[in-house]
């Protein structure tokens, strides 16, 4: 795969992101086997950037994944490892606390300290705050991502699910760049397109990246609202497309978000070989301005005003 910069920054990144998320399981040694073929799976078919957070797996994925580059001999340098934080489960009863997000300082920097030791790694080529937290100082959380990327444990930060107001008041806080923006873009979800996100992406050089990119299409999307006509009649259009360009319909849903101008990145979480290799389908097709269209017509049922 071809790779494009990452933001304001050095990194390349393929046009695809694997994402980590599921490749633990539920930690069985058989789960455990499937995420490390898929890792390799990935690799060969030339993903070099890997997606992952503190909580996925409770921490697994990350330690399997470092299990996996030493098995099949990847090496550090020819990958990208993002990861995240800022999300708080719920506690026990006895301890009483909710479930919440924390951007404060030592909270980030314990944070990234995990993941390194369960990545066995010394840097992240990315760091990214995971979901905002509405009490965050924004002087703290900023101080906290100059520390990491001055002791040389961050290569460079971003955010995920930033609104455009959130993102550029951490912005103002901070001397290096956001480079990465990771929200949610799919058939269902597409907020971004709408509240400014990918707007703001454009206009200061910032790189989006899709998660949950073929929700509502191989799987349902998160809140999924879609009637059963909906569904219907957006896998209508979706086959339609998917016989024009001789390929699966969710690879046509990764074309769509490739046909954006903001160079959106999809995070492909997949933890089936052949689903990984498949997905690379959607940057050879030549997808149409007209079909982007009707598309999203389908989505919305009627046509646009």
């Amino acid at each position: 795969m071809k790779t494009v910069k990452l933001g304001k920054s050095s990194l390349h990144s393929t046009p695809l992101v694997y994402g980590c998320m599921r490749i633990s399981g539920d930690n069985s040694p058989e789960s455990r086997q499937r995420g490390k073929d898929a890792i390799l799976a990935a690799h060969e078919a030339g993903y070099n950037h890997f997606d992952h957070a503190d909580i996925y797996g409770g921490g697994h994925c990350e330690e399997l994944f470092a299990e996996a580059m030493s098995d099949y001999a990847i090496t550090r340098e020819c990958v990208l490892i993002t990861s995240k934080c800022g999300v708080r489960f719920k506690d026990t009863p006895s301890e009483g606390l909710p479930a919440r997000y924390d951007f404060s300082k030592q909270y980030i920097l314990d944070s990234v300290e995990g993941s390194l030791r369960r990545l066995k790694t010394d840097y992240l080529d990315l760091f990214l705050l995971h979901r905002p937290d509405y009490l965050f100082n924004p002087d703290e959380t900023a101080e906290a991502l100059q520390d990491l990327v001055d002791s040389g444990k961050v290569r460079h930060c971003g955010v995920s699910n930033f609104k455009p107001s959130q993102y550029r008041l951490l912005q103002s806080r901070c001397s290096m760049p956001l480079i990465v923006n990771q929200v949610e873009v799919n058939i269902h979800n597409v907020d971004a397109l709408l509240d400014g996100t990918l707007d703001q992406c454009q206009e200061l050089g910032v790189t989006p990246q899709a998660w949950c990119p073929i929700g509502g299409v191989a799987y349902p999307a998160w809140g999924n609202t879609f009637t059963q006509e909906d569904e219907a009649r957006i896998k209508v259009e979706l086959d339609r497309q998917a016989e024009k360009y001789s390929v699966e319909n969710w690879v046509v849903m990764l074309a769509w978000i490739l046909k954006h101008p903001a160079g959106i990145l999809p995070i492909v979480g997949s933890t089936t070989p052949e689903r990984i290799r498949t997905a690379k389908k959607s940057l050879e097709i030549n997808y149409e301005h007209e079909d982007w269209y009707r598309l999203f017509e389908a989505r919305n049922g009627v046509q646009v005003p």
